[in-house]
């Protein structure tokens, strides 16, 4: 299918002033995407740059490295082989700037030689292993790896088919332990994974997997784009694994990045400060390269082909799409917004490519854009026009919950203002909604169950200390905006390790400004696991939210329709996927025979309750009651039933 102007109308009748642009930027796409096809063959060996570049073996057993630096006048490779010889083993450069060796099995480095007479000493920036020794130097090293085949992991079990229904548990590997220490893949793997399908999750989002030079950076300044470790476990248990990816910048370390590689400024990055991020102290890729696409796709193709990765979530979106990165920038909705002079259309063409690449070579690949700029066709395929992308992460909709929290009593909660940001959406495009984000787990913020309960949650936390009405409104709540979010914010449900429990501590990797502590680098997990604790109910909650999903499937079906946004009473009410959800915000107020509407007639039962004690509720709803409708409109439908809804709770109802 090509583009077809019918078809973007179809989608959004608004960008129909904007066709010119869509259809230029669609071009762009094509001419780049034919050129990849007629000088490399296409995606399937243009995506295979690691099978060409840096350290390959050949069949007799010698090693084949491959380095693209135009700029050198002369290179060399240097490493413990050679006890770091920068004269034994030159390289020899091809008319496109790219310098090969052969020789036997080594551990690497390359020293170049630039026209001024300088020389420089690079990682290779295709190695696929590395490793630092803090101890003595805070540089990664690059390392040969060449197990034998024998000794090479073997995946057992197949990826489990791609899900209609992406319930994302967001994991950071070595903040996983309740220790004060890096948590390993190994540890994760016994005691993490588990946990993540018990709870009802299908999908692991991972952080924080390509190599950084700094640990508190979460993973976002990347310095090595080719080493990790993972997942056979996962796809055993039917988990779906995706990589946070970072290819909208990267960290300006010199020695072991990419920045300066060949000595000038502009070979993998843009020059001068289009390539530098002001804000992010890093390097901006230069998306109009071809040697930067194929670097790019090939480092996707990697972790697909080398660790059976199911997808990606995009970091930083919104700083490649357009000029301004965002910085400074308040979008409004405007239209002209994403296809005027803002637009950087290099960036937003390689994530067309990227998404066309790799859903052509695996139908069954999930990506996930993280943008806060709402960039219309962002989830419509690369195909017809649009950018490609599966899901989108609906980030205002944890920017609410902050703001309500900090700012708005709750007698003064605007019922149409928490609807319109849960549906406040493109709804011919895929979202996915979250409470709230990794961000605000950070030392400087708080999440939502801080926000609550902030220093009780140290001391009237235990089933043996009375309920008192802040750990009482805390708990109501925490449950309440989960599942509104989960039910009526989107096509898939993203939650942030820990926070489904109501973690009682910030996250703060280790630095300079605390001493370099891991005490608040992990999370802990003994709370939850401890009976005697009410930290457990929010996790009974979160798993009994994802079951029932999993059971109705309702973020793979239609939009909900939102029957009743009562400002006075404090009360919601929706039906979806043949469901009937009741919210009750009232600080105060509770409901007896309250009437609501519901479009299916038939006789209806309780099928979760907020108000359970197995979720720290007060039991005053009888969840064995049966609800019979009555053939009257109410609120715009066409039967009616009568429920008991107490203040702060939430029900879930279902024909029997």
């Amino acid at each position: 299918m090509a583009f077809d102007e019918k078809v973007i109308l179809n989608l959004d009748p608004w960008l129909e002033p904007f066709l010119p642009a869509i259809s230029h930027r669609y071009q762009l796409f094509t001419k780049l995407k034919n050129t990849i096809q007629e000088l490399e063959g296409g995606y399937d060996s243009f995506t295979k740059g690691f099978l060409n570049f840096g350290f390959n073996v050949k069949e007799d057993a010698s090693v084949v490295y491959r380095e693209w630096a135009p700029n050198a006048r002369e290179a060399v490779l240097i490493g413990d082989f050679n006890d770091w010889n920068r004269t034994s083993h030159p390289l020899k450069k091809n008319q496109y700037g790219v310098w090969e060796i052969v020789l036997p099995p080594t551990s690497p480095g390359i020293s170049m030689i630039l026209p001024t007479g300088e020389r420089i000493e690079r990682l290779a920036a295709w190695i696929k292993r590395v490793t630092q020794d803090l101890s003595v130097s805070p540089v990664y090293d690059a390392r040969f790896w060449n197990p034998p085949p024998e000794s090479r992991y073997v995946f057992k079990n197949k990826a489990p088919p791609k899900p209609s229904s992406v319930r994302i548990y967001e994991a950071h590997v070595g903040i996983s332990s309740s220790d004060p220490k890096v948590a390993t893949y190994k540890e994760f793997t016994v005691n993490i994974l588990p946990r993540i399908k018990a709870l009802g999750y299908n999908t692991i989002q991972l952080m924080a997997i390509m190599e950084h030079a700094y640990y508190a950076s979460f993973g976002y300044q990347v310095t090595n784009f080719f080493a990790a470790k993972l997942i056979d476990t996962a796809h055993g248990l039917g988990l779906v694994v995706l990589l946070d990816v970072v290819h909208s910048h990267a960290c300006k370390n010199v020695l072991d990045g990419l920045n300066l590689f060949d000595g000038t400024d502009h070979l993998y990055f843009h020059e001068g400060g289009k390539g530098r991020h002001e804000l992010w102290d890093s390097r901006l890729f230069n998306y109009g390269s071809h040697e930067v696409l194929r670097f790019l796709l090939s480092n996707l193709r990697f972790w697909i082909d080398e660790y059976q990765f199911d997808g990606f979530r995009f970091d930083g979106v919104t700083s490649m799409m357009y000029v301004h990165h965002g910085i400074g920038t308040g979008f409004s909705g405007g239209y002209h917004e994403y296809f005027g002079g803002g637009v950087d259309q290099e960036g937003v063409v390689y994530l067309m490519l990227a998404n066309d690449a790799l859903h052509t070579l695996f139908p069954n690949i999930i990506t996930i854009a993280e943008d806060v700029s709402g960039m219309p066709l962002l989830g419509v395929p690369a195909k017809i026009g649009g950018i490609g992308f599966d899901y989108r992460l609906s980030m205002a909709i944890p920017d609410k919950w902050i703001k309500l929290l900090k700012h708005t009593a709750d007698d003064d909660w605007d019922m149409s203002d928490i609807v319109h940001t849960l549906t406040n959406r493109r709804h011919l495009e895929k979202s996915i909604a979250y409470a709230e984000s990794h961000d605000q787990a950070l030392v400087g913020d708080k999440t939502i169950a801080f926000w609550l309960m902030d220093k009780e949650m140290y001391t009237n936390m235990s089933d043996l200390s009375s309920m008192t009405p802040i750990i009482s409104r805390g708990l109501a709540l925490h449950k309440m905006i989960r599942l509104i979010v989960h039910a009526l914010g989107g096509e898939g449900y993203l939650n942030f390790e820990g926070n489904e429990f109501g973690h009682p501590e910030w996250l703060d990797f280790p630095r300079e400004g605390n001493n370099n502590s891991f005490q608040y680098a992990r999370r802990q997990w003994n709370v939850v696991d401890d009976h005697i604790l009410r930290y457990k109910y929010l996790n009974n909650f979160d798993a009994a939210m994802n079951h029932l999903e999993m059971k109705y499937n309702w973020l793979d079906s239609p939009q909900a329709w939102v029957s009743l946004k009562n400002e006075v009473d404090k009360v919601i009410v929706f039906e979806r996927a043949g469901l009937l959800f009741v919210f009750n915000f009232h600080p105060k107020e509770s409901f007896t025979d309250y009437r609501v509407g519901i479009n299916v007639a038939g006789e209806y039962k309780i099928v979760l309750s907020s108000d359970d004690k197995q979720y720290g509720g007060f039991e005053n709803i009888d969840v064995n009651a049966k609800f019979i409708t009555t053939p009257l409109e109410w609120n715009g439908r066409k039967n009616w039933l009568q429920i008991y809804i107490p203040s702060r709770t939430c029900i879930v109802l279902a024909k029997v």
